[in-house]
């Protein structure tokens, strides 16, 4: 007979390690598959001034430490395994992996959601060395110094009002000629007197000596090239959520993101989305850390029904 857990996290990040905390701390048994290292996105951020508790800041990795050292501590057991697929229908959920197949009575999925990249072969290794996807993680970073924001939608908008008041000048580069944010955010930008717009553009390179120094954009109607010097940029292009081993067992919404409300509750009874792979209007540490909090609440109300 097979093991079979109270509760299985896909995702180690700060939701997943907070359900894993809450749960095993209630005397579950708990297990959480990460497939690369604890802390997810936030484990690439050098320095979150945002969280609760670290007046100081705290290194990103350092934090997710902490929240699996924490969970572990109540007898969460890690397992580092990648998810290819799951069976979520059935009382008994399936999740099929690298490690093998592991089965349980609840399933959480915390399996964040990444930034969509311009695809550039020197974008990954200067992430928090001139680029950025976070505003509100890395903003402060540049104080008084000058931004670039890629994209035009909500969430670049976002962004700019956010770096307007913390940098000495923001420069939204957008492939098209208006914003396709909604209407709340146009009059604001134009009213700020240190944003300004580079319409029907597109970054093609970064520029990169001794540190970075700005970017390289083409007027995508006249061809022209063009080099913009500054102090960081700011990729706002969308986001896409960690859902493709789900193939179609919960419900998404356009974006790919499952449908999931405050209480982190699924379409399927027993099957939980916290962090940011779910339907929410704010991803950051802290909301994602409120998320798992929350879906362990009602995996105990959904056991004990069960029982």
């Amino acid at each position: 007979m097979e093991h079979i857990y109270d509760v299985i996290i896909i995702g180690g990040g700060p939701g997943g390690y907070t359900a894993a905390l809450y749960t095993a701390r209630a005397g579950l048994d708990v297990l959480l598959l990460e497939k690369l290292s604890a802390g997810g996105q936030m484990a690439l951020t050098s320095q979150i001034d945002n969280y609760p508790g670290f007046e100081n800041g705290v290194d990103g990795f350092e934090l997710a430490e902490k929240m699996q050292a924490g969970a572990e501590r109540f007898g969460a057991k890690t397992e580092m395994a990648e998810v290819y697929s799951v069976e979520l229908r059935d009382k008994i959920k399936k999740v099929d992996t690298s490690e093998g197949v592991f089965y349980g009575k609840t399933v959480v999925i915390s399996t964040g959601a990444s930034p969509r990249k311009l695809g550039f072969e020197k974008e990954q290794a200067l992430i928090g060395r001139g680029v950025n996807y976070c505003a509100a993680c890395d903003g402060m970073f540049y104080k008084g110094k000058i931004v670039v924001v890629v994209g035009g939608g909500n969430s670049a908008a976002a962004d700019a009002m956010l770096l307007s008041r913390i940098c000495e000048k923001v420069i939204i580069v957008h492939r098209r000629d208006t914003l396709r944010a909604t209407k709340i955010y146009h009059d604001p930008l134009r009213q700020a007197e240190n944003v300004e717009f580079c319409w029907d553009s597109v970054v093609t390179d970064l520029h990169y000596e001794e540190g970075f120094k700005g970017v390289r954009l083409k007027n995508v109607k006249t061809g022209e090239e063009t080099d913009l010097l500054c102090d960081g940029v700011f990729i706002s292009v969308g986001r896409k959520p960690v859902t493709e081993f789900l193939a179609g067992q919960l419900e998404l919404d356009q974006a790919g993101y499952i449908i999931a409300d405050e209480s982190t509750r699924t379409n399927i009874p027993g099957v939980f989305a916290v962090g940011d792979v779910r339907t929410k209007v704010l991803r950051q540490v802290v909301t994602a850390v409120a998320d798992g909090a929350m879906a362990s609440h009602y995996i105990d109300e959904y056991l004990a029904e069960q029982a």
